[in-house]
C-alpha cells in the first residue's frame, strides 16, 4: 500500500513539470518565429527608408539645398513604397499613423547634427527615421511580449570625389569606349553623342571593333551582365605611380546582349536572364516622347565623313529614313542653305533640343509620369562612367586601348532592335558631375576642391548600430 501511494504522488509532480516544459518550447518557439517575422519587418522598413533617403539627398542636390523639396520626395517615397507588394503591414500601420517619418540635415556624418547643414554648401547629409512600426508577436505572447519595435533609420549624402585629383576613384563603369574627341569640354554639358554606333560604323576604333570592352570577362553573356551593372571594379585614377589599367575590346556586334543587358535600365526585359531583382531599372525610365506620335533618337552616317554620325530627332522610324539622307545631294550640315528638307528640321546637337535630357529626370518626382512604379528600383542607373581612349582606327579586331580618363553621360532612350533608322545606337547626354547610385560606404575623405565626379550613396548612420 504505501509503494502505491509513492506512485501516486509522484505522477501528480508531473503535470506541472511537462506544463513548465511546454510553455518553455512555446516560448521558444515563439521567439524563433516571431522573431523572424520582426526581422522580415524590420528588412522591408530599412529598404523603404534608404530608398527614402537616396531620393532626398539626390532632390538635395538637385536643388542647391532645399530641404523642404527633399523632405517632400522622402516622404512621398516613403508612402510609395510602403504600398509595395509585401509591405501591408507597414502600409497598414503607415495609413494608421502609427509610423512618424522624420527627415534631417546635417553639415557633417559623423557626429550626425541635426539642424546643422546650411542650404547652398557643398557639405550635408540627409537622415530618415521610421518610428512606431511595431510587430505584433504570436506565441511569445505568453512570456509577456506583445509587440517586437521595428524601427528604421538611413542616412544619405555625397561621397568623396571620385574620378579626379590623385587616388581619387571611377566606380560604375560602362563597357565601352568613348573616343577622346567625343568627350566635350567641361562647360558644355547639352552635348548629346553617339556612344555605340551602328553596326558598319566602327572606324573610330577599327575594323571589326563596335567600343564595346571586355571587363573581366569576354563574350555576349560577360557583356550583357557588364551592361546591365554586374561590374563592380573600381579604378584609380589621376596617381602618377598608378597608371589607369588599358582595357580590351570585345569585337563584333553582339547586338542581342548589348540591348537585353543595356535596356534593363530603363524597366525593358528581353531574356538573356536579365530579371528586376538582379538588374533592376532606374526610378525614371521616360525618353524621348510615349504619345500616339512618338518621337525618337535616330543617327545617320555623314556621307561626307564615314566616321561620323548626326542625331535626329524624329517620328520616322524606317530604315528609308538613313538612306535618303545619305543620297541627299550637296549634303552640308554647316550651311542650312545647302542642308534642306527633313533632315535640317530633325538635326538636333544640345539637350535642349530634343524633348527628354537630364535637367527633365533631375526634376521627375517619384510616382510621377516616367517612374516605373515596379519595386525594387536604383536611382542613377542611367548615368554611366565611360572609359575615354585614343581612337587611332587602326585596331584590327580584338584589341587593347589605353585610357586616359573617364566621361559621365546620361543614357537618353533604350536601345532599339530590328533595323528601324537608328537601331542600334546608344545616346547620351554629357553631364558636368557624375551622379550614380552607390552602396553604403565609409565616411568619404577629402580630394581635390571642385571634384566632377560623385555619388550619392547610403552611409552607416552614427547613432545606430543596425543601419
Amino acid at each position: 500500500m504505501n509503494t502505491i501511494r509513492l506512485h501516486s504522488k509522484q505522477r501528480g509532480a508531473i503535470v506541472p513539470i511537462v506544463v513548465i516544459g511546454l510553455l518553455a518550447m512555446l516560448a521558444v518557439a515563439g521567439l524563433a518565429m516571431d522573431g523572424s517575422h520582426a526581422l522580415a519587418n524590420k528588412t522591408r522598413a530599412q529598404n523603404t527608408v534608404d530608398a527614402s533617403a537616396l531620393a532626398a539627398a539626390k532632390v538635395l542636390d538637385d536643388t542647391d539645398g532645399d530641404t523642404a523639396l527633399a523632405t517632400a520626395a522622402a516622404n512621398s517615397l516613403f508612402s510609395i513604397n510602403a504600398d509595395a507588394a509585401g509591405n501591408h503591414e507597414l502600409n497598414s500601420a503607415y495609413d494608421a499613423g502609427d509610423i512618424t517619418v522624420t527627415v534631417q540635415y546635417s553639415a557633417t556624418l559623423d557626429p550626425f547634427v541635426p539642424g546643422s547643414f546650411v542650404p547652398g554648401t557643398t557639405s550635408w547629409f540627409v537622415r530618415v527615421i521610421a518610428t512606431g512600426f511595431d510587430t505584433e508577436t504570436t506565441l511569445t505572447k505568453v512570456l509577456g511580449v506583445n509587440e517586437i519595435a521595428t524601427p528604421a533609420t538611413a542616412v544619405a549624402g555625397p561621397s568623396g570625389p571620385i574620378g579626379v585629383g590623385g587616388g581619387a576613384t571611377v566606380c560604375d563603369i560602362a563597357p565601352i569606349a568613348v573616343c577622346e574627341d567625343d568627350v566635350p569640354g567641361t562647360v558644355d554639358t547639352e552635348a548629346l553623342r553617339v556612344l555605340k554606333p551602328n553596326p558598319g560604323v566602327h572606324g573610330d576604333v577599327g575594323p571589326g571593333n563596335y567600343k564595346m570592352l571586355r571587363l573581366d570577362c569576354s563574350g555576349g553573356d560577360c557583356l550583357r551582365r557588364n551592361l546591365a551593372g554586374d561590374y563592380d571594379q573600381c579604378v584609380e585614377v589621376g596617381n602618377d605611380e598608378v597608371p589607369v589599367p588599358p582595357v580590351e575590346t570585345e569585337p563584333g556586334v553582339s547586338s542581342g546582349p548589348t540591348s537585353q543587358g543595356f535596356n534593363t535600365r530603363f524597366n525593358v526585359y528581353q531574356g538573356g536572364g536579365m530579371n528586376s531583382t538582379d538588374y533592376p531599372p532606374d526610378y525614371y525610365v521616360s525618353e524621348q516622347d510615349t504619345g500616339p506620335n512618338s518621337e525618337y533618337l535616330r543617327a545617320c552616317e555623314d556621307p561626307n565623313d564615314p566616321l561620323a554620325e548626326h542625331i535626329f530627332l524624329t517620328s520616322n522610324q524606317g530604315s528609308q529614313y538613313c538612306k535618303d539622307f545619305g543620297e541627299n545631294p550637296g549634303f552640308d550640315p554647316t550651311n542650312s542653305a545647302t542642308w534642306g528638307g527633313e533632315w535640317s528640321a530633325d538635326h538636333v546637337t544640345q539637350a535642349n533640343e530634343i524633348n527628354y535630357d537630364y535637367a527633365d529626370y533631375g526634376g521627375a518626382a517619384p510616382g510621377g509620369p516616367d517612374d516605373p512604379g515596379s519595386d525594387p528600383r536604383e536611382l542613377g542607373r542611367r548615368i554611366l562612367n565611360f572609359p575615354v581612349v585614343d581612337c587611332a582606327g587602326d585596331q584590327n579586331g580584338q584589341s587593347t586601348l589605353e585610357v586616359s580618363g573617364f566621361a559621365c553621360f546620361f543614357m537618353l532612350q533604350s536601345l532599339e532592335g530590328g533595323q528601324s533608322a537608328g537601331a542600334g545606337h546608344i545616346f547620351g547626354q554629357y553631364i558636368g558631375d557624375c551622379l550614380v547610385n552607390g552602396n553604403a560606404g565609409t565616411n568619404p575623405g577629402g580630394g581635390p576642391s571642385g571634384p566632377l565626379l560623385y555619388k550619392i550613396q547610403l552611409y552607416r548612420n552614427p547613432d545606430s548600430k543596425d543601419s
